[in-house]
C-alpha cells in the first residue's frame, strides 16, 4: 500500500492525523467492488402517523393529552421491572372476552412525563461532535437556499463564518444575540440542559430520592475525532468559568462539563466519482499538490467509536441512551419519550418533524419497497429530487431529527454487528477545499438494522432547531428576516424558528433576553 501514495502525501495524511491504514482499506474495498450493492434506499412510500409505529407528540403540552394506548398487562410488567409503579390515572379499558384483543391502558401526557421523569436516573445524554465546521461555514453550501437568501444574511455571515473555521462545529455559536454578538456554543447549551434537569429533579426530590441517587446523574457522553477532540477537551476545561455553567454547577455541587469520550478515527477523501475508477486518494486540497483532506468516515462510526462507553455505562445502571448532533437545540432529554419507549418495549426511538424549504440536508423517514421504516439520508441515500418528487405527489415528508433513544439492553450486546452491518456510501462533493468524494456511514440508517423502532413525531420549532449550515443558524437567530430580497417560503419558516429559539432558551435553558443579549436567568 506504501507505493500507491507519493511520500509527500503520506506525510500531509500523518501530519493530518489520517488513520491511513482505515483509509486505503475502504479505497480497495471500493475499487474492488465491495460498496457496488450498497444502493441508495428506495422509498415506496411515506408512513402515517397511527399512534403505533408513528406517535404524534405535538400534543404533549396539554397534560391531559392522551397520547398512548398499550397492552395493560404488558406495560405494568415492563414498569414494574425499572422499579416504577404503574400509574393509576391508566386505568385499563377494553377485553372482556375470551377472544377480545388484550385490555388496553391509556396515558396521558402527564402519566406519561412523571414515568419519564423517574427515567431519568437510567438514561444517559450524548452527542454526536466528531466534526469541524468545513460545510457547516462553506460558502458553497450556504447558497443552498438560493442566492437572494445568502445575501440576505452575508454580512452576519461573514463575521460569524470566521468564528466557526476550523473549529469543533460544538464549540460555535449556537445562535446571534438580538444585538449582534454570539451566543452560547451548542455544547455550553447542552451542558446548561443538563444542569437544569438535574435541578429540577432534586426540588421535585426525585434524583435524591432514587436508589441510585450517587450515580452521577444523565451522565454525559460524545463522539469526538482525532481531529477535534483537544478542541473539545479545551473547550470543557474552560466550561468551569462559562457564564452558562459555572454559577448553576456551584450550586448543584457537581462539574459542569464530566463527558465521557470515543474518539473517531479520521479518513482522507477521495477523488470525484467524475474522475471515474480506480478511485485514488483526493492529493489537490485547496489547490496545492500532495495535499490531502481529513474527513470523519461519517457519525454513523458512532457503534464502533462508542462501543466501549455505552458498554460501561449499561454496566453503571444505564438502561437509556439519547443520543442525538450537537447542532441540534431541540435536543435534550424528554421524559414523555422515555416514558413511551419504556412502554413499548421497542430497541430504539427517533424524532421527525415535517419538512420545510429549510431542510436540505439530513434524513426522511420513509417505507421501504420491504414494508418497513427506515431512514432515507437526502444526499448520500436519496436525491434531493425524490424528496421533492414524493411532496408533489402529496406526501407529508418527516423529516429526520437526529436525535434519538436507545434501550441499551438491546444495543449493548448487538453494538459491534450493527457497526459492521452499517452501511458505507460514497457522496461527491464541490466545496472551497476542490471537488472530492467523501465515504460516510450514516447515524441513522440504523433503522434500516433494527428490527422495528418507534418514530416520534414532534414540532419542529421545538425539538428540531438545527444548524446544518450556519445560514440556518443565523436567519434562525432573525438575522435578515426584514430583507426584501429574502424568499417568502425560506422567510416563514425562518421567523416560525426564531420565535421557537426564543421560547426555547428561555423556556429550556434558563435564559432571558435583557439589553440584546440572552442571558442566564440565575446572573440576573
Amino acid at each position: 500500500m506504501a507505493e500507491r501514495i507519493s511520500d509527500a502525501l503520506r506525510a500531509d495524511m500523518e501530519r493530518k492525523g489520517i488513520d491511513i491504514p482505515l483509509t486505503l482499506e475502504i479505497l480497495d474495498d471500493y475499487n474492488a467492488g465491495l460498496y457496488d450493492g450498497v444502493k441508495p434506499v428506495r422509498a415506496a412510500g411515506v408512513p402515517a402517523i397511527d399512534g403505533w409505529k408513528v406517535v404524534d407528540l405535538r400534543a404533549s403540552r396539554d397534560p391531559e393529552a392522551a397520547l398512548l394506548s398499550v397492552d395493560a398487562d404488558k406495560a405494568r410488567s415492563r414498569l414494574a421491572a425499572l422499579g416504577i409503579a404503574f400509574p393509576d390515572a391508566a386505568p385499563p379499558k377494553g377485553g372482556g372476552s375470551p377472544n377480545a384483543v388484550p385490555p388496553l391502558a391509556a396515558f396521558r401526557a402527564a402519566d406519561l412525563k412523571k414515568i419519564g421523569e423517574a427515567l431519568l436516573s437510567k438514561t444517559a445524554y450524548g452527542v454526536l461532535n466528531g466534526g469541524s465546521a468545513t460545510s457547516y461555514a462553506d460558502r458553497k453550501k450556504n447558497l443552498a437556499f438560493g442566492p437572494e437568501a445568502f445575501e440576505a444574511a452575508a454580512p452576519a455571515f461573514a463575521r460569524m463564518a470566521e468564528l466557526c473555521r476550523d473549529k469543533p462545529k460544538g464549540v460555535t455559536p449556537a445562535y446571534v444575540n438580538p444585538d449582534g454578538s454570539a451566543g452560547a456554543s451548542f455544547l455550553e447549551l447542552k451542558m446548561r440542559a443538563r444542569l437544569l434537569k438535574l435541578r429540577e429533579s432534586r426540588l421535585g426530590g426525585g434524583e435524591a430520592s432514587q436508589a441510585a441517587a450517587s450515580r452521577e446523574f444523565l451522565p454525559l457522553f460524545q463522539m469526538s475525532s482525532i481531529g477535534t477532540d483537544a478542541a473539545l477537551a479545551a473547550h470543557y476545561a474552560a466550561a468551569k468559568s462559562s457564564p452558562y455553567l459555572s454559577t448553576l454547577a456551584a450550586e448543584l455541587g457537581v462539574e459542569p462539563a464530566p463527558w465521557r469520550t470515543g474518539v473517531q478515527p479520521l479518513i482522507a477523501a477521495f477523488s470525484h466519482s467524475g474522475e471515474g475508477r480506480p478511485k485514488r486518494i483526493f492529493d489537490a486540497a485547496f489547490g496545492v499538490k500532495d495535499s490531502s483532506l481529513a474527513l470523519p468516515g461519517g457519525h454513523g462510526q458512532c457503534f464502533r467509536v462508542l462501543a466501549g462507553v455505552l458498554s460501561r455505562l449499561h454496566e453503571e445502571g444505564i438502561r437509556y441512551a439519547c443520543l442525538g448532533n450537537v447542532d441540534n437545540l431541540g435536543y435534550v432529554p424528554d421524559p414523555v419519550e422515555l416514558a413511551i419507549i419504556a412502554l413499548s418495549g421497542q430497541p430504539a426511538a427517533f424524532d421527525f418533524a415535517a419538512r420545510t424549504p429549510m431542510d436540505v440536508k439530513g434524513g426522511i423517514l420513509v417505507e421501504s419497497e420491504s414494508g418497513g421504516l427506515t431512514v432515507a439520508d437526502i444526499g448520500p441515500a436519496i436525491g434531493f429530487d425524490q424528496v421533492l418528487e414524493l411532496e408533489r405527489k402529496g406526501f407529508p415528508i418527516l423529516f429526520n431529527c437526529a436525535s434519538g433513544i436507545f434501550d441499551l439492553d438491546y444495543l449493548v450486546p448487538r453494538i459491534a454487528d450493527i457497526g459492521r452491518r452499517l452501511p458505507v456510501r460514497f457522496s461527491d462533493q464541490d466545496k472551497d477545499s476542490g471537488k472530492y468524494s467523501q465515504a460516510e456511514q450514516v447515524t441513522w440508517e440504523v433503522t434500516g438494522i433494527l428490527p422495528s423502532f418507534l418514530a416520534f413525531a414532534v414540532d419542529k420549532t421545538e425539538r428540531f432547531l438545527a444548524a446544518k449550515l450556519l445560514l440556518d443558524t443565523l436567519l434562525t437567530s432573525g438575522v435578515g428576516l426584514d430583507d426584501p430580497r429574502l424568499p417568502a417560503g425560506v422567510r416563514e419558516t425562518a421567523e416560525s424558528l426564531h420565535s421557537g429559539l426564543a421560547a426555547m432558551l428561555r423556556n429550556v435553558y434558563g435564559l432571558e433576553c435583557e439589553k440584546g443579549r440572552w442571558t442566564p436567568r440565575e446572573l440576573l
